[in-house]
């Protein structure tokens, strides 16, 4: 019996012991990468956040500074993908929804080769300015549908982020967006009003 707890002690605290192992070695990481974004090198960053994830992909910061990594890098579709993974871990983060409409709004921009700026403002949120080129009359319908599902998912996304900040002044700044993006939806023969 003595044997057996003895057994079960070893094997606890090597669990335990593993785990602050890995802890501390994602969080290592995680703070190199954050080294990285900051001189601007992404690449180093998504490589170092990548290496998180193998470690624990159950960190809802790692997703979303990934996701942001990559929108830097210009991977809208990976960035989506990981800032999907970040809300279903923390649904009540607003800025992680208003990082994934500008990903949504970049991703469709990208699609049509629109040429977009993204930026950090000084209290290290995205913004992004779009210039959306002439809409060209030979895009493919499937292009269109991805760029029209890609901006109505951004305008649902700006949306829950207004609602989670419950601020008025993020607010007006978030419709007025919406209002010029409703603009490029018409320009792209969007008759539906649902969001």
């Amino acid at each position: 019996m003595k044997k057996a707890i003895f057994i079960v002690t070893i094997l606890f605290v090597a669990v335990i012991s593993t785990a602050c192992i890995n802890n501390m070695a994602v969080q290592e990481l995680n703070n190199a990468a954050k080294v990285y974004m900051e001189k601007g090198d992404y690449d180093s960053a998504i490589d170092r956040l990548e290496s998180s994830l193998e470690l624990d992909n159950n960190i809802y910061e790692t997703h979303y500074n990934l996701g942001v990594a990559y929108i830097h890098a210009k991977f809208y579709d990976k960035a989506i993908q990981e800032l999907d993974k970040a809300i279903r871990l923390n649904p009540k983060y607003a800025n992680t929804y208003y990082t994934l409409a500008v990903a949504q709004e970049n991703y469709a921009d990208s699609l049509l080769g629109s040429s977009e700026i993204t930026a950090t403002d000084d209290n290290g949120n995205l913004t992004v300015k779009t210039e959306t080129n002439d809409l060209h009359k030979n895009v493919s319908d499937e292009t269109k549908e991805n760029m029209l599902q890609n901006y109505l998912d951004a305008i649902s996304n700006y949306k829950k982020y207004t609602d989670l900040v419950n601020s008025e002044q993020k607010t007006e700044e978030i419709s007025s967006h919406i209002t010029e993006m409703e603009k490029v939806l018409t320009k792209l023969g969007y008759t539906g009003n649902q969001y």
